[in-house]
């Protein structure tokens, strides 16, 4: 009997699903494709930078901070990228197609904010190459060195 018991708490302790914010960020993107949906042909020229700007203004202090030097450092070494959001997080685009995101620590819980690279960045450097960076402060050496990515991805 005692062997029973341990496998049905082990079973009710396993991990099943989404968690709360994994269900949140996607109802997020339901919400920002309906959205898109809604602008059709005035899309490419909505103003989606307001709503990238809001939900950086919605965010705790330390992320918050992060977020608005980081948007000031894509709009100055990459303005031919799009604000817009993807998933509830500040991002940018190429021809609608997300090149690099901002993911505050306070989203899923982390310890630490990413800036986060999709397929669209041109970072390719051999085989392999990081596709996501862990950010706990901006330096002015992290800042000329994400500087430096973010020209490199938008290429």
């Amino acid at each position: 009997m005692k062997d029973t018991q341990t496998s049905t708490d082990a079973a009710a302790e396993k991990y099943d699903g989404f968690t709360d914010e994994e269900r949140s960020a996607m109802k997020e993107r339901a919400r920002e494709l309906k959205a898109s949906a809604r602008r059709g042909p005035r899309a490419a020229k909505a103003d989606t930078e307001s709503e990238v700007l809001a939900k950086i203004a919605e965010m705790e202090e330390a992320d918050r901070v992060l977020a608005e030097r980081l948007h000031d450092i894509v709009k100055t070494n990459a303005p031919t990228l799009s604000p817009k959001l993807w998933y509830g997080m500040p991002a940018y685009a190429r021809d609608g197609k997300i090149v690099c995101f901002f993911q505050s620590a306070q989203k899923f819980k982390a310890r630490y904010a990413t800036l986060g690279f999709n397929d669209p960045a041109n970072l390719d450097e051999g085989t392999m190459w990081p596709t996501a960076f862990a950010l706990t402060e901006l330096t002015a050496d992290n800042e000329a060195r994400i500087g430096a990515l973010i020209k490199k991805a938008a290429g």
